[in-house]
């Protein structure tokens, strides 16, 4: 109870909309097939994003309980020739507010295939062009997008000073853009990308083939050579080789990226701003610890949770409505509140960096400032996007 105090305590200070209204939501996860997991420490826990809506609806429910509010869940996991069919079953039973975790193709066809009657609250697909040119009216993004990740890292490096950058990006689709977003950071922020070199992924175990022996003569090999710099940053979206880095350079130099010091949504040692209490309820519900893509789907749904409890309604388009509305507002355990850009959709917040252990900085940093929120010197600001489905932005 002692746990719940806080919260209890912040509903009833807060002008709610006490009316009838039941949410009615789902959790659509797309399962591609992917690598062994490389190691015993990364493999992927079956509920992975549901034990995180699980504890979200269990958050709205403490709050329902004063207002006469209902929230109902449903979950589903699909290949991706399934997830349109498993879409349409879920609507069929007329719920209108989906949370989805898939790669950033599937998710446009979900959301074309669901129409602008139906709001899909994105927690899985981190591509840039999702909010800008291919954009969707009703598609809200609570992941961050790979631009926010990049500037969060490449901000970090500038404050240290650390601006001559060498990129090590890995071969695939998802690795370039991932290597064009610290392109725009580095320009953005002062940085300076010295030198590039792409990892190619040839394929076989990364737990077997290319074990410590074979990495710790190559990976030096690789590297030597480079133009001086200040530290290595590794675009490695497909997680092939990044990992690896760290110790296994030519000369010594931190790694940020995609190994080293990370940018997250989220991690389980993150105790600041409350978020030791939210930590442990999730562990004592699921008997594990939490990952980004449960964060990000208990987000979403808080999300949602909010919307109702404001406006009284489950309504599709009047939650979006106060969604994108400057009176939204929402803590998230991240030392400020989180609020969504109007002209894309996207959620404003901050971005850990996350050695592995710890915390160790937060992103934006101090400094970097924005006439409107330092927030929004992460990712894609208005001027930048090419989205045009929203108005008002």
């Amino acid at each position: 109870m002692r746990l719940l105090a806080p919260l209890l305590a912040a509903v009833l200070a807060m002008p709610l909309a006490a009316q009838s209204a039941d949410l009615r939501a789902a959790v659509l996860r797309v399962d591609y097939p992917s690598l062994a997991p490389i190691s015993r420490f990364e493999e992927v826990p079956e509920d992975l994003g549901f034990a995180g809506a699980e504890l979200a609806m269990e958050d709205n429910a403490t709050t329902g309980a004063f207002l006469g509010h209902n929230y109902q869940l449903e979950t589903v996991s699909a290949p991706p020739e399934e997830a349109e069919a498993a879409l349409g079953r879920i609507l069929a039973e007329g719920i209108e507010a989906v949370v989805v975790l898939a790669h950033g193709d599937d998710l446009l066809k979900l959301a074309d295939s669901a129409g602008p009657g139906v709001l899909i609250l994105n927690a899985g697909a981190r591509g840039t062009s999702l909010r800008s040119q291919d954009c969707r009216a009703n598609v809200l993004h609570v992941t961050p997008s790979t631009a926010m990740l990049a500037d969060a890292v490449v901000q970090f490096a500038a404050w240290k000073k650390w601006t001559r950058l060498y990129m090590i990006r890995g071969s695939h689709p998802e690795d370039k853009e991932l290597a064009d977003a610290y392109r725009r950071a580095a320009a953005r922020f002062g940085a300076r990308i010295v030198e590039e070199r792409e990892f190619e992924d040839t394929g076989g175990s990364r737990r077997t083939d290319t074990g410590h022996v074979l990495v710790q003569r190559q990976l030096p090999v690789f590297t030597e050579g480079a133009k001086k710099h200040d530290v290595v940053i590794a675009a490695d979206a497909s997680d092939v080789f990044a990992p690896y880095l760290p110790f296994h350079l030519w000369d010594p130099r931190p790694v940020m990226g995609s190994a080293g010091l990370r940018p997250v949504t989220f991690h389980a040692a993150h105790e600041a701003w409350g978020a030791t209490q939210f930590q442990r309820r999730f562990e004592a519900l699921t008997g594990r610890y939490i990952r980004e893509e449960d964060y990000d789907t208990w987000l979403a749904l808080r999300v949602l949770g909010e919307a109702v409890t404001r406006t009284g309604s489950a309504d599709a388009g009047e939650m979006r409505g106060y969604i994108l509305s400057d009176a939204f507002e929402l803590a998230a355990f991240k030392g400020q509140k989180v609020t969504f850009r109007r002209w894309n959709g996207q959620l404003r917040q901050p971005i850990l960096l996350f050695d592995g252990r710890i915390t160790a900085s937060v992103s934006p940093q101090e400094g970097f400032l924005h006439q409107n929120s330092p927030l929004d010197t992460l990712g894609l600001d208005a001027p930048e996007s090419q989205c045009d489905a929203f108005q008002g932005g």
